[in-house]
């Protein structure tokens, strides 16, 4: 067997394995990677490539603000080391791809023989195969001996899994995996799949210069005017990282773009987390958001120019508007939307947090991924198992000391039918 068709042996025997069942984007980057590494042997393989050629991304694709190929690489890896450990722990050829590099590399494993016209049975040599008769029920007994004392290890290692590091499942891993009930009920839907949410980050529309001032984007004065839409501000950056934090309690992993980089496509048949609100996230005014709490920037007024959230159908006693300190003071108080609706897939659902300012978008944030905030949300709508988790609207106070908000409270929460 030439080693082309060794490679593209090896990649059929672990697309068709039990540990990469499901994983259909992680079975489409296996291929991609062994019909490089069989047509064009010692030419490196670049992210840009993959991005565009596997995954269907843009021509505009950029590697360093997109981390969607280096996860996928990851979770590869982490795949391929699975199996070579279990059901591949006999194979005589090894696939990896070295970290660093998306080319892969095919090396024999040390005291395995190789496989004569790659037929011979996994996990017996081939030196035995013209043994006698007693060799061969030797080497049948040494085998079955193998097995139990693997199947033996297998169930010791599975029963410590289950008690050091249990995945998420409908039963609480609180109590086991130092992950709070209130955020394993209010994130279960998102680690659900086996693709990674992806979060998409606002970078509002901008004019001018960082070095001479820049101001937001007018289309009624501004026209063909450049506009510079890689900006983004600090709350989001400190919401992407506490998410981050809170996906790695759950063992998942979280794809991370620029709304302005986001397509539709994209939107179809993933779940979605939205940063920022739709005036600076534009992609939310062309998907589903939120009915009942909305943002508008005031057109007149002492307030012209603030953002501030509008309650469609107010209930007794409650406002109509809500807004942030205003501009030329320092801030005391933003006001944040967090909602939970369906996504243009109905199978699929997004997760929208957006304050008024960027402190305010922090907050909602911080809301949804610390479990004190989380109770009092999910006890307000009588929630304690994630499945009784139903769409929802609701806006939040945020307290704020010199620029970082302090404490968060919910002021309404709409449940959507």
């Amino acid at each position: 067997m030439t080693e082309k068709a060794q490679v593209q042996a090896e990649v059929d025997r672990l697309v068709a394995s039990h540990t990469l069942h499901g994983s259909e984007s992680l079975c489409k980057l296996l291929r991609y990677l062994g019909k490089q590494a069989a047509e064009h042997p010692g030419v490196p393989v670049k992210e840009y490539q993959i991005a565009t050629e596997v995954f269907g991304r843009p021509a505009d694709f950029d590697p360093q603000l997109d981390s969607m190929v280096r996860v996928q690489a990851g979770r590869l890896r982490s795949k391929l080391a699975e199996y070579y450990n279990a059901e591949g722990a006999h194979d005589a050829l090894v696939i990896e791809i070295p970290k660093g590099s998306y080319a892969i590399a095919v090396h024999e494993r040390p005291g395995v023989a190789a496989p004569l016209n790659g037929e011979f049975p996994r996990g017996l040599s081939p030196s035995k195969r013209g043994s006698s008769e007693s060799a061969s029920k030797t080497n049948g007994a040494i085998r079955a001996l193998s097995i139990a004392l693997i199947a033996a290890v297998a169930a010791i290692g599975w029963l410590l899994w289950t008690r050091r590091a249990p995945a998420v499942s409908s039963a609480s891993i609180s109590a086991t995996a130092g992950v709070p009930a209130p955020i394993e009920t209010f994130w279960k839907g998102f680690v659900r799949g086996p693709e990674e949410p992806w979060v998409i980050f606002s970078n509002a529309q901008f004019v001018g210069r960082p070095d001479k001032g820049m101001r937001y984007y007018d289309a009624a004065k501004d026209g063909k005017t450049p506009i510079l839409d890689h900006y983004t501000g600090v709350g989001e950056v400190l919401a992407i990282h506490n998410l981050d934090v809170v996906f790695g309690g759950l063992h998942q992993s979280l794809r991370v773009k620029r709304g302005s980089l986001f397509s539709l496509d994209d939107a179809k048949n993933n779940d979605l987390i939205f940063i920022g609100s739709p005036v600076e996230n534009l992609t939310l005014l062309d998907i589903p958001s939120t009915r009942e709490f909305t943002f508008r920037r005031k057109q007149d007024g002492a307030r012209a120019g603030n953002m501030e959230i509008v309650n469609q159908h107010p209930d007794a006693g409650e406002a109509a508007t809500y807004m942030a300190s205003p501009s030329n003071v320092p801030m005391t108080e933003d006001y944040a939307v967090v909602a939970l609706v369906k996504a243009i897939n109905p199978e699929h659902c997004e997760l929208i947090l957006a304050g008024t300012t960027t402190i305010g978008t922090q907050a909602a944030v911080e809301y949804v991924t610390r479990d004190n905030y989380l109770h009092d949300l999910l006890t307000r709508m009588n929630v304690d198992r994630p499945e009784e988790l139903k769409p929802f609207e609701a806006v939040i106070e945020v307290k704020v000391a010199k620029g970082v908000p302090v404490e968060s409270s919910l002021v309404v929460v709409r449940i959507l039918k």
